[in-house]
């Protein structure tokens, strides 16, 4: 099934935080009646996970929790940070299974469709260079067809080690909403939403396709080369 695809052209990243607040809100609405709402959400501009101690500056986790799931009534048996301690590989396997047993214990939704574990929604950002979660151009990471969490350990940003969700989990979720600002991804979206987009060799960003929908929110800066 091909998602619905919107595209959004915001002013400023502050115009992209408000329209994306204000989509989040109207599509919670529509889950009221199962009494849950699974969203994966990104600290940094993409879903993966650097594999550092929870409180550590370069955590995406601390600062997601500092900023947003500290302050809102959230309970804490419903945040799943990766595991402290463990080598990118450990960490990458022990959160495939913690969603596996959460999928085991009804609390994530399965896609019919891949077997994998379904979200109701993902934040998903990307690099300038077109990647999405840790699934860079150049990594055979982003081929991966069976495992639902996998691991890098040389980012070209640091620090090196990543885990990452993986294309047929982030793709198994009802709906994506890919927030992308800044000149320096300009290039990128433009390849990926251009007239003449590439689809010979297509960027990570390209190969994402929830089931539902997938719905792009992009600053003024962002879409300056389409």
């Amino acid at each position: 099934m091909v998602p619905v695809t919107e595209v959004h052209k915001l002013e400023s990243e502050e115009d992209v935080a408000v329209a994306l607040a204000s989509y989040i809100y109207k599509l919670s609405g529509k889950f009221t009646a199962s009494g849950t709402f699974s969203v994966v959400l990104s600290g940094a501009p993409s879903i993966g996970e650097r594999v550092v101690p929870l409180d550590h500056p370069d955590s995406n986790f601390k600062l997601a929790y500092d900023g947003f799931l500290s302050k809102v009534p959230i309970p804490e048996s419903n945040i799943h940070p990766i595991k402290e301690n463990l080598s990118p590989e450990e960490a990458a396997d022990e959160y495939e299974q913690r969603l596996k047993h959460l999928v085991a214990k009804n609390k994530l939704k399965t896609s019919q469709a891949t077997g994998f574990a379904k979200f109701d929604l993902m934040l998903v950002g990307m690099g300038p260079e077109g990647h999405v979660a840790s699934l860079f151009c150049w990594h055979f990471q982003r081929f991966e067809k069976k495992k639902w969490v996998t691991f890098i350990t040389d980012s070209p940003k640091p620090p090196p080690n990543r885990i990452t969700f993986t294309l047929p989990l982030i793709n198994s979720a009802s709906h994506v909403a890919m927030v992308v600002t800044g000149e320096d991804a300009a290039d990128a979206v433009k390849m990926a939403l251009g007239k003449h987009a590439n689809d010979h060799y297509p960027l990570p960003v390209q190969k994402v396709s929830p089931e539902l929908s997938l719905t792009w929110f992009l600053d003024k800066e962002a879409t300056s080369e389409l």
